[in-house]
């Protein structure tokens, strides 16, 4: 619900004017106006009505949605982390499928009990204005409309949360289907809810996706009959075991969709260099297209910055890294799905190791040492394997919107991941890089 007296600022620090929630830009300095959806977790939401602004910055759209209206100010940090919040943090690594904490809300004087709040949630932030801010559909209500190969691919999904859940003993949150939800072809949680006594089981699981065996496609109903089965009979132990027979139904299904890549890469000096340390493949400006049955490969490397010869560790690893996978088979005899990641592992322990060689040989030391981050993307079959090394990063972007999905490897995502602190405040800290 609109608030006509609620203002969205300008995301930009130098600005941060305020402007109609209408607009798209700036009415000052033409910056993009962003629009941060949250969703809200306590029980102190539950005093908010729609339209209010919540502690004169967050807006209530509806239900427990709130709208951040001034974005380029950092949120609220507690002094503690509360045990149920912990989780979130320990889990940060999944960003892809469940949500971080952004900040929280301490008690207002109409809000006695604190709010928490939570972004990365499953909210439309992207097309109609009249759709912005709402939920996306559970995944319950779009099952049977989908393709069987994307129904395999969301169970795949759901199955590989089960482990790190259950880990962190939040994996009931799998078994509430209103809190799976999907954005096209990526399943995500809306929220984590811890678990009660006894344990949930992957019994349960089996049980919960029995209901959706009528909506099945019928090209995998027989295979999702056998999974729930045996998942119901408990036949299935681990969640290892699992994922083997999703990977192995998948890898069945790929003759059924043709794919073709198209890679283009496009590299940049920046503001602040007077030449470039980074190095790609394909090479910039060139496009490559690979279809059916042509493996895809593309990789970034940024030479660590203030460090004597990053280009030249950019062009070496690239280098390593193509003559490392030139050697692999172009159909694996074995396969599985960690089959082809220890092979990626090798190779990117191969140029490491070329790094150092090449660092010895010329007798650097401390600073003077090159170095370089790596993103790197291979197809095989029906599957894209990534690789990262570093802070440099690989996003998913589909009309649904655009999702982060490699964790920086910097002391701020340390923090993160040992539960010591949220993540939009490890960046404010002068050690974060």
């Amino acid at each position: 619900m609109d608030n006509p007296a609620a203002t969205l600022h300008c995301p930009n620090h130098q600005c941060q004017a305020p402007n109609p929630q209408t607009n798209k830009f700036c009415q000052k300095c033409r910056t993009p106006l962003l629009r941060r959806y949250l969703w809200a977790i306590g029980s102190g939401i539950k005093a908010a009505q729609p339209g209010e602004v919540i502690a004169k910055r967050y807006l209530l759209i509806h239900s427990r949605v709130l709208l951040d209206t001034q974005p380029a100010v950092p949120p609220e940090t507690p002094l503690e982390i509360p045990q149920t919040i912990t989780p979130y943090l320990r889990l940060v690594s999944y960003g892809l499928h469940l949500p971080q904490v952004y900040g929280l809300l301490t008690p207002q004087p109409r809000h006695n009990k604190e709010i928490w709040l939570l972004e990365g949630v499953p909210i439309q932030a992207t097309g109609n204005i009249n759709t912005q801010g709402q939920l996306s559909p559970e995944l319950t209500s779009v099952w049977k409309d989908a393709s069987p190969v994307r129904q395999l691919n969301w169970l795949q999904q759901w199955a590989s949360l089960w482990q790190p859940l259950s880990r962190e003993g939040v994996a009931s949150s799998l078994l509430k289907s209103d809190l799976v939800r999907v954005e096209g072809a990526l399943l995500r949680l809306l929220e984590l809810q811890p678990d009660q006594t006894p344990a949930p089981t992957l019994k349960q699981l089996g049980q919960l996706w029995s209901q959706l065996l009528e909506g099945a496609s019928p090209v995998i109903s027989e295979f999702c009959q056998q999974l729930c089965s045996q998942l119901t009979k408990g036949q299935i132990q681990t969640s290892e075991q699992l994922l083997a027979l999703l990977a192995k139904g998948l890898f069945e299904c790929r003759s059924w969709q043709s794919r073709t890549y198209k890679t283009l890469t496009r590299t940049d000096t920046g503001p602040g260099r007077s030449h470039n340390e980074d190095a790609c493949y394909p090479p910039s400006g060139k496009l490559i297209s690979s279809s059916r049955g042509k493996e895809a490969l593309a990789m970034v490397c940024d030479g660590i910055g203030g460090q004597a010869g990053g280009e030249i560790a950019s062009q070496l690893a690239i280098d390593t890294l193509r003559q490392q996978l030139k050697q692999l088979p172009a159909k694996l005899k074995v396969w599985h799905p960690t089959t082809l990641t220890l092979e990626l592992e090798k190779a990117v322990c191969a140029a490491n190791d070329s790094i150092s060689q090449r660092n010895d040989h010329e007798n650097r030391f401390d600073r003077q040492r090159m170095g370089t981050t790596l993103v790197m993307a291979r197809t095989h079959a029906h599957e894209i394997y990534i690789t990262h090394v570093g802070d440099s990063r690989i996003y998913w972007v589909s009309r649904h919107g655009c999702h982060q999905v490699t964790l920086d490897d910097d002391l701020a995502s340390r923090e993160v991941r040992l539960g010591y602190t949220l993540y939009r405040h490890a960046l404010q800290q002068p050690t974060s890089g």
